[in-house]
């Protein structure tokens, strides 16, 4: 009998390795894992249209969250169950913020995103994500008013030195009517309330009719920190940052050391505490 019945795993430096593939021991492992009756689902910051491919590649069924969870697709269909939306006024306001802030903002819209600078950063970001921007002026906020886009998220891009004082100041001015975080240390994310992958968790053990506690949540960056958080087990992946090793109820191995694979075999299918 599986301990853990619902497995949510973040995906970039969690269940793929650091040079974009994910190995045949992980794949192996989730084949296990979903034979024996259990349910795995990437829970991640993209979009539904980066991560439902890869999802399918896997040959996952069932639900996968996009946007922290702001947005729940079934695989098969790509039908939305979930989509939180920041509203255009909000968005806008935020963007202009931002234009004061750094150089580089990505808007997101469903499928779509939209970013202000074509720059090494957008270069890296589309190549990762298999995805292409749609170019605007610098001033993107003109573009969300216009068009009056109600967002899934913002995206600040920004040196890594640069994030700290960026994530402070953007939690300054937004922190209490949303969802600020980060993914990876060159950027800094806005979202709706409720769009984190905690509440993500909890609309897709409520949906599989699986209580939390039999659930483990997998993750490496600080917007997994709600996840690990609120699953059965968290799981740090080893190469996770030093707060969410320090939240997490197991540290497990790296990325490129298949962590994920391995917390599925010692806990959910080995059935430790």
């Amino acid at each position: 009998m599986l301990r853990y019945k619902l497995v949510a795993s973040d995906f970039d430096g969690t269940l793929r390795h650091s040079d974009g593939s994910v190995s045949q021991n992980t794949k192996a492992a989730l084949d296990e894992f979903t034979a024996a009756g259990g349910i795995f689902a990437m829970c991640t910051g993209r979009m539904a249209s980066s991560i439902l491919p890869y999802a399918r590649e896997l040959g996952l069924q069932g639900l996968a969250a996009a946007y922290q969870g702001g947005m729940i697709c079934d695989i098969e269909s790509g039908a939305m169950l979930r989509d939180l939306r920041i509203p255009w006024e909000d968005a806008a306001e935020m963007c202009r913020f931002l234009e004061g802030e750094c150089g580089h903002i990505h808007v997101y819209d469903g499928d779509v995103f939209y970013a202000n600078a074509d720059d090494g950063f957008l270069a890296m970001y589309e190549r990762v994500c298999r995805v292409r921007g749609v170019r605007t002026p610098r001033a993107i906020s003109a573009v969300v008013s216009k068009e009056r886009i109600a967002a899934n998220k913002l995206v600040a891009m920004c040196d890594a030195a640069e994030r700290d004082r960026l994530f402070a100041h953007c939690m300054q001015a937004f922190g209490e009517r949303f969802y600020v975080t980060s993914s990876m240390e060159q950027m800094v994310e806005i979202a709706p309330k409720g769009a984190d992958k905690g509440c993500a968790l909890e609309f897709l053990a409520a949906h599989y009719g699986i209580p939390l506690a039999e659930t483990m949540g997998v993750g490496d960056n600080y917007n997994d920190l709600p996840l690990i958080r609120k699953a059965g087990l968290g799981v740090a992946i080893g190469n996770a940052v030093p707060a969410l090793k320090e939240a997490a109820g197991f540290v497990s191995a790296t990325c490129d050391e298949d962590g994920v694979a391995f917390a599925i075999r010692k806990f959910a299918l080995g059935g430790e505490e």
